[in-house]
């Protein structure tokens, strides 16, 4: 691993104009420099640059769609094989996540509530806490990460790097209550009675997408979202049918191949996919399959009954035949996700718009005034790159807001 990444690092070009980084990093990654400091020996300098930017680097250099980003857009690339950034990266943010000292200002007697431990909560928490705000993250589910933890597979991102990321907020100060819900027992009113001056609403995009068709409800058709939280629960049997073309789709079909099941199939509706190139490159490596411009009508005990969808040479849909059957033991319907509404059901000037999702403003809150929020829960289920992008923003939005406040009173 050492070897390669050293000679992939010799490779780039230090562009003056670097569009690895320009126009494909959502959040800016100065890949020469982050290069240039490695190949100088300087690792450590490399890896605090990384995590001083982009708090979740280790994990955006597994889990990003690199081809359409950084690498997408390497000079190299033009030419021949694109520069590996998401391996350099990886290989320093990975060497350096333990050496990571999280620097912190002195608590300043202001405190922030994060619902949800997924990345946009991780990096508006550690972002706060760094200039001194104290800060406790309310989780659902019992560890931190998010879709990060439970909704990629563990050969794509090993759960051992969150734990190891864990302490680090631990070391910041920052405080985690595992296995709770706002929204319930306890409210958003409840947080600001509580001294909380400013609630970051986190909570992702963990509702499945229902199709509408009959079958959803039998017992050998699951959703996604949740078949990927625990996998292990699953019985899925030989025959595995996955409805839907995008990276879930992926992780389903070779998590599947994982767990055992020996044939696994996966149905787009168009004749492309959603999903990364690479995801899909994986999967049929894994021994999955695809078909192209198939849609599904319904599911019966038996599998799933799809129907062909024709499209000319510009990709419009011309026609479609008649369902037909398609034996499978288990049916797995990756059709995205939708937002929670939980919080916004229960919270006075929360809402949301035609798509579910909470509105705000351009710097992240909503419309009842100290509640801010971003991520999946805002944009709908995107790229945890992008996550952090809006996090950043959002953190520094809700500095301004409590620091404008403290001023008036």
């Amino acid at each position: 691993m050492a070897v390669h990444v050293i000679n992939e690092s010799r490779r780039c070009l230090q562009c003056k104009k670097p569009l690895c980084r320009i126009k494909g990093c959502p959040v800016q990654t100065n890949v020469p420099e982050m290069i240039r400091l490695f190949l100088d020996g300087k690792i450590n300098e490399a890896g605090a640059m990384l995590y001083d930017n982009n708090p979740m680097s280790v994990f955006c250099s597994l889990v990003c769609d690199h081809d359409a980003q950084c690498e997408g857009n390497c000079i190299q690339g033009r030419r021949g094989a694109p520069v590996q950034i998401s391996s350099i990266e990886h290989y320093i943010s990975d060497t350096y996540l333990d050496k990571l000292v999280l620097e912190r200002k002195s608590y300043n007697g202001h405190n922030v509530a994060v619902i949800g431990a997924g990345p946009a909560g991780i990096v508006v928490a550690v972002k706060l806490a760094q200039e001194g705000y104290g800060v406790t993250i309310f989780e659902r589910m019992q560890r931190i990460g998010g879709m990060l933890r439970y909704g990629i597979p563990d050969f794509r991102l090993p759960p051992s790097t969150l734990d190891r990321y864990e302490e680090k907020l631990y070391t910041l100060g920052i405080h985690i209550r595992p296995n709770t819900t706002i929204g319930g027992a306890l409210t958003v009113d409840d947080l600001f009675r509580d001294g909380y001056e400013t609630i970051f609403m986190g909570t992702g995009a963990w509702r499945a997408k229902s199709l509408g068709i009959h079958g959803e409800t039998l017992g050998n058709c699951h959703f996604a979202v949740n078949y990927l939280q625990n996998p292990d629960v699953y019985h899925l049997g030989d025959r595995v049918a996955v409805i839907g073309s995008g990276n879930s789709a992926m992780d389903v079909a070779r998590t599947a191949i994982r767990k055992g099941s020996r044939y696994v199939t996966i149905y787009a509706r168009r004749n492309g996919i959603s999903a990364s190139e690479r995801e899909l490159e994986y999967a049929l490596m894994d021994g999955c399959e695809i078909q192209y411009g198939k849609g599904i009508h319904s599911v019966t005990p038996e599998g799933p009954m799809l129907y062909d969808r024709i499209f000319d040479e510009e990709q419009n849909l011309i026609s479609e035949g008649a369902p037909y059957l398609v034996p499978a033991d288990s049916t797995v319907i990756a059709a995205s996700q939708a937002a929670k509404d939980k919080i916004a059901r229960s919270t006075t000037g929360i809402t949301l718009n035609e798509k579910g999702l909470v509105k705000v403003d351009e710097n992240g809150m909503t419309e009842r005034p100290g509640v801010f929020s971003a991520g999946d829960v805002v944009q709908g289920p995107w790229t945890v790159v992008h996550a952090v992008r809006d996090a950043k923003h959002v953190a520094e939005a809700m500095i301004r807001y409590m620091e404008e406040n403290s001023a008036k009173s």
